[in-house]
């Protein structure tokens, strides 16, 4: 390829990555009904047919274990999900409605830890709407709790390698131990957790009630099925045994997902039609975009033109920094996918600072977590209002105080 072509090719690719990059962090275009799925997808059909690779090249881009975990994941978070399990969990929340400021803590303490454990974004697809409607009936105003409801899901999924899909990139792509994982996340999680809930409790201490009773029908609960429900909890506790041992992570994942399938009553049609296609198309385009962008010789750059401003990736607070920036200018998958690649071989410290800061700065605006906008979309149904100010008004508070506890840690651990 002669240099001409070479400067055009690195010039287009630059060009797609940017406009992939801001439709994905925005989630819309004027004009056009793409989401952030659809502009990775085409972003990755974009890469191919400008010649930045080949076919086969944009294939090998693809990070199997990682796409496999994630895919045998969901399959367990669908057997929960049919089971009724999660629709349960919050009505028995539900019964501490008396006391609001207890009800928000125990709220963010359930969410947080089954996200730990499950997808994030399926914690709060299935609570949201059974605790509006309930906190509505209860003549109680639902913001605050939704709030809670995301911030908690993003805040504790930063706490294992399962618990959201950036961490199971960088489980996968550095090998990590899931022990030791939790050992070192665990703790500043829980106390961003703390925090988190406190500052709500306080911001909203004065508007908890609602003067207005809504009018509201009926929602679509699924009914609990204790059967299915204790199969599915008892492949979360096979899966949380296996997951301290040296087996590959993907392999036992998907042999549970495997087992689950094998049911007499609960059909695979009723099990995959809840996996997450979008999601897992999204990772997909992201993967081959960010290759792209890789072949470009550009990343590479990055550190030490970071270095020279101030910034050094290699110091975990200056990375702690960037990958919170660059998380919101992005979003936070698509950051990780970058960083993990101008950090080969990096230490198991440095990934969990990637998995924590990552996370954390999800909860600073909307955009920054898919689970923001779910929670968010999902309350807009049942004629509830979360303005990107009103999120902001809490957000950019408690991310601060996340990322304070995330310095406070690595200065306590130097």
């Amino acid at each position: 390829m002669g240099f001409g072509k070479l400067r055009r090719v690195q010039t287009v690719t630059l060009i797609i990555f940017a406009l992939t990059g801001l439709g994905v962090a925005l989630g819309s275009l004027p004009g056009l009904a793409l989401d952030r799925t659809g502009f990775a997808l085409l972003g990755a059909i974009a890469m191919v047919a400008a010649g930045t690779m080949s076919m086969p090249d944009a294939l090998h881009a693809l990070d199997m274990p990682t796409l496999v975990l994630l895919y045998a994941l969901m399959v367990v978070s669908a057997q929960l999900r049919l089971g009724g399990f999660y629709a349960q969990a919050a009505l028995v929340l539900s019964r501490f409605l008396a006391r609001p400021v207890r009800f928000l803590a125990l709220l963010m303490a359930a969410s947080a830890g089954l996200s730990a454990v499950l997808t994030n974004d399926i914690i709060c697809l299935t609570f949201t709407p059974v605790v509006t409607v309930a906190l509505l009936r209860a003549r109680l105003n639902p913001v605050p709790f939704l709030l809670g409801l995301a911030m908690a899901t993003n805040i504790g999924s930063a706490a294992t390698i399962i618990g959201n899909p950036q961490n199971m990139l960088i489980g996968q792509t550095a090998q990590l131990d899931f022990g030791a994982f939790l050992l070192w996340c665990l703790p500043p999680s829980l106390l961003a957790l703390a925090l988190a809930w406190g500052f709500l409790a306080w911001l909203y201490r004065d508007r908890f009630g609602l003067t207005v009773a809504p009018a509201l029908g009926e929602t679509e609960v699924i009914k609990f099925d204790a059967h299915q429900s204790r199969k599915g909890l008892l492949a979360v506790a096979i899966l949380m045994v296996l997951f301290f041992t040296h087996l590959p992570r993907e392999l036992v994942a998907i042999t549970v997902a495997g087992w689950l399938l094998c049911s007499r009553k609960m059909a695979t049609s009723w099990l995959l039609g809840l996996i997450d296609w979008h999601l897992l198309t999204l990772f997909c385009g992201l993967f081959v975009v960010i290759h792209g962008l890789e072949l470009t010789g550009l990343p590479a750059q990055l550190p030490a033109w970071l270095a020279a401003h101030g910034l050094d990736i290699h110091h975990l607070p200056g990375l702690a920094l960037v990958t919170g920036a660059l998380s919101n200018l992005v979003s936070n998958v698509p950051a990780i996918m970058l960083l993990t690649r101008l950090l080969p071989g990096a230490s198991p410290e440095t990934n969990y600072v990637l998995a924590l800061a990552s996370t954390f700065a999800g909860n600073l605006f909307v955009i920054g977590s898919i689970a923001n906008l779910i929670v968010i979309e999902q309350a807009r149904r049942l004629g509830v209002q979360i303005s990107f100010r009103e999120h902001a008004r809490a957000g950019v508070p408690v991310t601060l105080l996340s990322f304070a506890v995330l310095l406070a840690w690595l200065w306590l651990r130097m």
